[in-house]
């Protein structure tokens, strides 16, 4: 663990993200036993390895939750100690275009590979980020070379996949991971690193994780670079996020009639964690869930946020739509309350 101090903030920062990922890339599973909460894809996995065989795959699922580490655990599986000869991995949004297709992957793709397998692995991480002139050549080449490389995509989102390649691949649905999973590796990484965690702690990294393991690591490591005891303070004081109570007392503040509250202890959160207006809105939204009130004023909450996020998105002031949503709020209450 390091330390950056007197750089230009921009070095620092991304100084302090490789650190993160190299924090990340020591605990990475190399077998697909060892991936966490995914067990029903990670079996199917393994009965390709058992019978040396693979279609293509194409893994579909939200980000941090296992795809990528799932795809080299398998090749790691598959070919052994050639197992980096036989895989060529690309990110596809960094290289996203036609020519990619046309020069590297094809390149690569009908090359022999090493050892007794009879394929190649390529690894299109992101790949729902590829351009469509590209996805439409790369249909072609998953075709052409089928005999001698199998071809592994990952993606956010299935929809952006054309439906040629979607055809082509054994699709896998990964889902976010379980928060009793989170906590179990997260408590073996802080055994390894001599982390002293508390599990108030744990179930405030899961909580702010969403079934995002990479984002629990990532918070963990940030809050143990303190070199002190992970406590939930410092656990939301190292991710700048707000405590769940702290929004949820804005909320019934705001629903309470009380706007001029409301509305300080909400810019009074921006002002202590950092959080910009998405922030706060994704953490009222989640919020939303456990205020003890009637569905029809929940529904009517959630879409004057949904309101307030487009506006965000399309450049609107964050002060001014925070304020708006907790107006609406106020006015909402007035309604709950002649209920």
């Amino acid at each position: 663990m390091f330390y950056i101090i007197g750089v230009n903030p921009n070095i620092e920062r991304a100084a302090r993200s490789l650190m993160e990922q190299i924090w990340i890339e020591k605990y990475r599973p190399n077998n697909l036993s060892e991936v966490v909460g995914q067990e029903a894809v990670t079996t199917r996995l393994k009965n390709y390895v058992k019978e040396s065989s693979m279609p293509h795959l194409l893994f579909a699922g939200p980000a941090g939750i296992g795809k990528t580490t799932s795809a080299l655990a398998l090749a790691r599986e598959m070919f052994g100690e050639l197992w980096k000869h036989n895989l060529h991995e690309l990110n596809a949004s960094d290289e996203r275009g036609i020519d990619v297709v046309r020069g590297k992957i094809k390149e690569f793709a009908r090359t022999a590979p090493l050892g007794e397998k009879g394929f190649k692995i390529i690894f299109l991480d992101e790949a729902d980020a590829l351009t469509g002139a590209a996805q439409a050549a790369l249909r072609r080449t998953m075709e052409k070379y089928s005999r001698t490389c199998r071809f592994v995509m990952s993606c956010n989102y299935s929809s952006k996949i054309i439906d040629p390649i979607q055809s082509r691949c054994a699709v896998f649905r990964f889902r976010p991971i379980k928060a009793e999973d989170l906590e179990k590796y997260l408590k073996f990484v802080a055994s390894k690193e001599n982390v002293k965690v508390t599990k108030e702690a744990l179930e405030s990294l899961t909580y702010l994780a969403q079934g995002d393991l990479r984002r629990a690591i990532n918070g963990l490591q940030m809050a143990a670079a303190a070199k002190i005891e992970v406590t939930p303070d410092v656990v939301y004081q190292a991710v700048a996020a707000a405590r769940p109570e702290e929004v949820k007392d804005a909320l019934e503040s705001a629903l309470a009639g009380n706007f001029s509250t409301a509305r300080e202890k909400l810019d009074t959160l921006q002002i202590t964690y950092g959080l910009a207006g998405e922030d706060v809105l994704r953490q009222m939204h989640r919020t939303v869930r456990d205020l003890e009130i009637p569905d029809n004023i929940k529904v009517l909450m959630i879409e004057k946020m949904a309101e307030a996020d487009f506006r965000l998105s399309e450049g609107a002031n964050s002060r001014i739509q925070i304020e708006a949503v907790v107006a609406s709020f106020a006015i909402l209450g007035r309604n709950l309350s002649k209920t």
